[in-house]
């Protein structure tokens, strides 16, 4: 479905994570059905919790990355594989890439963030990522290449100790099997330092265990094709070493992406300041959600979770904007912490138990294949998964 430009009309949502799908499956339910059209570049839909599952072959692609034009057929939502470039919010229009200028009643603002390198030299030319579905062809090759090899000198370094950075060290320490020392940095005290407790000492346990070698309270202060230098604040005075690498994965931080404002348009900590109903401060027709907000009362974890409530929520305040009725303020609900560590384990920490280990992982597993945007790809996913694909 190709959309009207000239539709003043239309819900615009841009961006088709979490959040963004979410709110505009959530309004294709609604009645009268409002005109949606989303704007999203890629071609599939990443469920960014499963890629770990997706490079250890236990999920399947089209489990954990489902085209777009399946989620959104017959749902009255208007797709656009495109790029927003710049939004004009008093002429209340939306510019995309190719040149495009669309209208719009509403705008949902959802266009997440990017992996950012804080300016360390290397990290751009020398360091792989796992953001997006092509990280994971690459990162795969890489393991081949290591295990071809399987020299015990080989060190592969993750650079970040966060969710992504631990998750990734576990699997890639079991598809590795040995194949090469793998190394964690981490610039904190401690690993994952905003998990809860359990799930925490589960994620030492699981390093330890499998080998990798943690290092805390460690910068990266350059990466080259085959080195990382290190400065250790373990002790004081601060100690400089290196290592030599085979490959290294940044997952050390991200950076929100918001296209270019105007009338001029102040961003709080280089984030769009939202109220509780999830307004745009100061753009009374602009819902923003996600990574890329800042609210000054509320600092919501950037997971799926909350992105997918936000969804909810922005579909019905969008329809409250239409019929001017009141808007809903945002109160997550916390549902747990899962994470996967290593080949069929995780850990859970949450609605009053905890629990690690396979069954942990089967739990989790489907958990987030209830998750999955369009429930028969969620029944087709789970269906495979039961009967061993």
């Amino acid at each position: 479905m190709i959309p009207n430009p000239s539709n003043a009309n239309a819900v615009v949502v841009v961006g088709g994570g979490f959040a963004g799908l979410t709110t505009a499956l959530a309004l294709s339910h609604c009645q009268p059905r409002p005109p949606i059209v989303l704007i999203e570049p890629r071609q599939r839909f990443v469920f960014l919790p499963l890629l770990y599952e997706l490079l250890s072959g236990e999920l399947q692609a089209w489990e954990v990355a489902p085209p777009y034009h399946s989620l959104l057929s017959q749902r009255g939502i208007a797709l656009l594989e495109d790029r927003v470039d710049s939004i004009d919010t008093k002429a209340k229009t939306v510019t995309t890439s190719s040149g495009l200028k669309l209208n719009y009643a509403q705008l949902v603002l959802s266009t997440g963030s990017t992996p950012t390198d804080f300016d360390i030299p290397g990290v751009r030319k020398h360091a792989l990522m796992f953001h997006h579905l092509n990280d994971v062809d690459v990162l795969r090759q890489r393991i081949k290449e290591l295990q071809l090899r399987r020299n015990p000198r080989q060190d592969l370094v993750i650079v970040g100790a966060g969710p992504t950075g631990v998750e990734l060290a576990c699997k890639l320490a079991d598809l590795l099997e040995g194949a090469a020392q793998l190394h964690l940095i981490e610039l904190g005290e401690r690993v994952l330092p905003s998990a809860k407790a359990f799930n925490q000492e589960q994620a030492e346990r699981a390093l330890s265990e499998r080998g990798v070698h943690v290092h805390l309270l460690t910068q990266v202060r350059a990466i080259s094709t085959d080195q990382v230098e290190l400065l250790s604040k373990q002790k004081e005075p601060a100690i400089s070493s290196a290592i030599t690498h085979s490959g290294l994965v940044w997952t050390a931080g991200t950076r929100p992406v918001i296209p270019a404002l105007s009338p001029d348009f102040v961003l709080t900590e280089a984030r769009l300041p939202i109220d509780s109903c999830l307004q745009v401060i100061g753009l009374s027709d602009v819902l923003g959600l996600g990574d890329a907000t800042y609210n000054k009362d509320h600092s919501w974890p950037p997971t799926a979770q909350v992105a997918l409530q936000q969804g909810e929520l922005a579909a019905r305040n969008v329809m409250a904007l239409r019929t001017s009725s009141p808007l809903q303020p945002f109160e997550f609900k916390d549902f747990g912490e899962m994470l996967s560590l290593g080949v069929g384990e995780a850990s859970i920490t949450g609605m009053g138990f905890t629990l690690a280990g396979p069954l942990a992982f089967q739990i989790r597993r489907g958990a987030y294949l209830t998750k999955l945007p369009g429930l028969s790809l969620g029944l087709r996913s789970g269906g495979a998964w039961l009967l061993g694909h």
